[in-house]
């Protein structure tokens, strides 16, 4: 059994670290010199971090990511910053640091002309000395980025500074870096039996080897998803938000927070922001969490590398539990130019990277050091598992180490011995063995680490019925670039294989996601989320439409991550008097459907029928309403589709009325083609330009299709089920930012006002 708690997520001090994202050149290629002061770069593009080159860039067939990269370039390129002397200058007990959030990949850093350090993995922050290398004049901060060795990665990985960059300053004789800073609570007392809140904590503060304290807390509000409460408290120089919260687990109980049994409905995640690439802006970051919760997950597996100090303080202050993973592959390649190839001399400093930076975070409740490694047949295996989680422990003893293990044979059983090695064992596709693994080895507790989309109820079961089973975490919570074709349906004419075992171009990302790239939520999510989040008898209700077979480009063929393409939609013209199927979802124990006014079916729904009703009826338009019925045959809820008319005119909405004129904060905007009456449109596929003018720049105008070759930075933009998503960054200058969508299929174009504050 593991019993251990945690406070806290920490903020550097900002009278000590700087923003480093702003004014910066840029260079696509590979040049000499370029580390030089003397170098000249006024023909550079001018950017601000973060930056992702390869998302300005159209997907295509030979690119030499390939499919797993999405068909993005990749390669090689320099940025460079000037800066003066009189702003770096430190006294003699100071040094100075370049703090690099995430690089991908491959970084050298100069300054003036000088290598200042070097880092190879692409998912980790790393800092650099640059003291030594300053002047009084003017001095040049150079970065050469090398993602030219292809294909490195299963993923998309976008190439670049694509994460922020900070100038920071140490006093050798203060407490003012965050990565020596380690607070746990030791002990909290009094857990109420709600486990919202409990009488008192203790909290052990440890700074490097200088200080050490315990402090206690009363009357203390505790951690957890839906009460994610924080506190501020003041280490030397540097404030620190702290959650306080417990974690228990064994195969008897099952998983406990802060006392109370808890299911974890999990969300494997990418480290991509889909229509902006890898692009890590902090509205970006905290959008990608918000869109986890309201899509009903209560935990996020950073799959496969650990992801950014913004999304984990969105985890934090939203409430989000995460898994913090740290490789895919260990020794054994997956891709030609992957972490293999530097896990010897990196794996230590990865490691330690990830534990310093992560662990003050409570939103984290787990380690994981690999996913599916290719040499788990291998006796060396164990080891290396040991020596990862030896390395993560030594930093951080206060959390439970796990890895996502699979077989694609029948040898299972012979993983027991690296099973024993994790404390929580990750199953990937693998829960159909842990009923005779909880034989084998009772005292084993196991999460699925990764599933399949359709298997929705049977996990979700699986989960409900074996206390051993802690939870379920989907592939994947969101869409994501790269993986090209993985959970896509296919068409006549369209290859059959699954997508590594055929080129599927242009097909350049992943569609097995509950969630679009462009926030909509498919049906898939609203049962997964009503099977985990809803009571028994609840009336909440969802309605949705199975796209006909033969419909569009004839038969539909479905892969291993897919669902069948439903979808919220009334609109199926050339479908008149043929049999469409309707699907609703909800724990209300009856529901009703009506086409036209007119009652076309009523179905009883529980546990049995997994919480479904599918209704068979020919299709005409019009209305189509369902409604949800208590035990008395009261009707309580309802949800309706209706036919729309012809495409009319283009609505912005807008996420947010206000963004902070801070050079690096985002509006996300849908746009939606609508008919004369202002009803959406769900099928309306036409072309459309937009303009940002005033105080803000357009950074992505793209939809959820992952066909779309397009460039996603690009003005001109095709709806995609009726949709589109508008992304604009604002600038530095407080004032308006004008957003508008026009197209010549419609008459009437959209406009918004974005206020930049």
């Amino acid at each position: 059994m593991g019993v251990w708690s945690l406070m806290s997520t920490s903020l550097f001090g900002q009278s000590r670290q700087q923003n480093f994202n702003f004014g910066w050149r840029f260079l696509e290629q590979d040049v000499s010199g370029a580390q030089h002061s003397t170098f000249d770069d006024s023909q550079w593009q001018r950017v601000n971090l973060p930056h992702d080159w390869d998302i300005y860039h159209a997907p295509k067939a030979d690119a030499a990511t390939r499919w797993g990269g999405g068909y993005f370039p990749g390669g090689i390129g320099w940025y460079r910053k000037q800066v003066e002397g009189k702003d770096l200058r430190v006294s003699a007990s100071q040094s100075l640091w370049l703090h690099f959030e995430g690089v991908y990949e491959n970084c050298t850093v100069y300054v003036n002309g000088k290598q200042a350090g070097t880092h190879a993995y692409g998912y980790t922050p790393f800092k650099i000395n640059i003291t030594s290398y300053i002047t009084e004049g003017t001095n040049t901060i150079a970065v050469r980025v090398n993602n030219s060795q292809q294909p490195n990665c299963r993923w998309y990985s976008g190439s670049g500074i694509y994460r922020h960059v900070w100038l920071e300053t140490y006093d050798e004789n203060k407490m003012d870096d965050p990565q020596k800073l380690f607070v746990r609570t030791e002990k909290v007392y009094g857990i109420s039996s709600d486990g919202s809140h409990a009488d008192s904590a203790a909290v052990r503060i440890t700074y490097a080897d200088k200080h050490d304290e315990v402090r206690m807390l009363r009357n203390v509000n505790l951690w957890s998803p839906k009460h994610p409460a924080l506190y501020d408290i003041q280490v030397g120089e540097m404030k620190v938000k702290h959650g306080v919260r417990t974690i228990e687990y064994d195969a008897q109980r099952g998983f406990l927070l802060n006392g109370q049994p808890t299911l974890i409905n999990g969300a494997c995640v990418h480290h991509d922001n889909g229509v902006i690439g890898a692009m890590a802006f902090d509205a970006a970051e905290i959008r990608k969490v918000k869109l986890m919760k309201e899509a009903g997950f209560n935990l996020i597996r950073t799959s496969h590398n650990p992801q950014t100090r913004a999304m984990l303080d969105a985890c934090d202050s939203i409430g989000m539990m995460v898994v913090d993973e740290s490789f895919d592959g260990w020794y054994t390649e997956k891709n030609p130019y992957d972490y293999h190839l530097v896990i010897d001399s990196c794996y230590t400093e990865d490691l330690t990277a990830m534990v310093l930076r992560d662990r003050n975070h409570p939103s984290i409740i787990s380690y994981s050091i690999g996913n599916e490694i290719i040499e788990r047949k291998e006796i060396r295996v164990i080891h290396t598992a040991q020596k990862f989680k030896n390395v993560i422990t030594a930093l951080d003893n206060t959390r439970p180490v796990t890895e996502a293990l699979c077989a694609w044979d029948s040898d299972w059983d012979i993983f027991d011995p690296h099973a024993a090695v994790l404390d929580i064992v990750g199953y990937n596709y693998m829960i159909h063995k842990a009923e005779g693994d909880h034989k084998r080895c009772p005292e084993r507790v196991i999460w699925q680490t990764e599933s399949y989309p359709r298997n929705a109820f049977s996990n979700w079961k699986h989960t409900m019925e074996h206390p051993y089973i802690i939870g379920d975490m989907v592939w994947t919570g969101l869409d994501y670039l790269g993986e090209s074709g993985i959970g896509m349906y296919h068409y006549e004419g369209e290859p059959r294989q699954e997508s590594w075992q055929a080129e599927h171009f242009p097909y350049h990302g992943a569609y097995c996601g509950d969630v679009d790239v462009t926030g909509w939520r498919k049906p898939i999510s609203h049962y997964r989320s009503m099977l985990w989040n809803t009571p028994e008898g609840s009336p909440d209700l969802y309605l949705s439409v199975r796209e006909p077979d033969y419909y569009y480009n004839g038969h539909i063929s479905e892969t291993m991550w897919s669902t069948w393409p439903t979808w919220e939609s009334w609109n199926w013209s050339g479908h008149e008097g043929k049999n469409i199927e309707v699907e609703i979802y909800t724990k209300a124990p009856k529901v009703r459907l009506y086409l036209n006014g007119k009652m076309v079916a009523e179905k009883a729904v529980s546990f049995d029928t997994q919480y479904k009703a599918v209704i068979s009826l020919p299709y005409q338009p019009g209305t189509l309403r369902a409604v949800s019925l208590d035990t008395n045959d009261k009707e309580m809820q309802e949800r309706i589709l209706q036919t729309s008319g012809e495409p009319a005119s283009l609505r912005l909405v807008a996420d947010r009325k206000h963004i902070l004129a801070n050079g690096e904060d985002l509006a996300y905007l849908t746009l939606e083609v609508v008919d004369k009456d202002g009803q959406f449109v769900p099928d309306a596929s036409i072309p459309v330009t937009v303009t940002v003018e005033g105080k803000a720049t357009l950074l992505s105008a793209a939809t959820a299709n992952l066909r779309d070759l397009e460039p996603k930075t690009s003005p001109k933009v095709t709806t995609y089920k009726g949709r589109a998503l508008i992304v604009v960054r604002s600038g530095k200058k407080a004032g308006e930012a004008i957003v508008s969508a026009v197209s010549d299929k419609v008459k009437k174009p959209a406009r918004s006002v974005v206020k930049v504050k």
